[in-house]
């Protein structure tokens, strides 16, 4: 969930691409993400549209915060998102469950990202990695056995490279 927020923005033919540049963008991530409850929280009678851009601004804050601590800039955004909520374990009929609680409703969605981006570095941070390809902007997590993985997609990145080094062989070679 956290990289599929930060691969919310991507490069087409050159230029940087933001699915939450409109609201039907950040629509279709929280189904994505079973989230699309977290907008009943927000409206609580109001406006869907104000409620839909206040979850926007908090998802765009924790996108941006996630790629600063994965390019190294730091993680004060990323703390300072996670201030806005946190987990309480709870027991319900015997079993144990864990209730998220935010200061806030916009903020559901991105804490919820946010922590498990968080998650996922405790588990795996060597795994979490950027595409080789010069030009993708694009995160992944590595889950191939032996850890090799370079490309986001091997059909689109990793393709592209490959037939760069074709095309440069053969112009050597004619």
């Amino acid at each position: 969930m956290a990289l599929d927020l930060v691969n919310t923005v991507w490069r087409e033919h050159g230029a940087e691409v933001d699915q939450f540049d409109d609201l039907d963008g950040v629509r279709a991530w929280l189904s994505d993400h079973d989230m699309d409850g977290a907008m009943d929280h927000v409206m609580d009678g109001g406006d869907a549209g104000a409620g839909l851009e206040a979850v926007r601004d908090r998802l765009v804050r924790a996108r941006e915060a996630v790629r600063d601590t994965l390019e190294g800039r730091g993680s004060a955004g990323l703390n300072d998102v996670l201030a806005h909520g946190s987990v309480r374990p709870l027991m319900r009929d015997g079993e144990p469950y864990e209730l998220v609680v935010v200061d806030e409703p916009a903020w559901r969605p991105a804490w919820t990202a946010a922590a498990a981006f968080v998650r996922m570095m405790a588990e795996r941070p060597s795994r979490v990695r950027p595409c080789a390809h010069p030009e993708c902007i694009l995160w992944f997590l590595d889950v191939s056995k032996n850890g090799s993985r370079r490309w986001c997609s091997m059909e689109s990145c990793g393709n592209r490279a490959k037939a760069g080094r074709f095309s440069r062989r053969h112009k050597t070679t004619a």
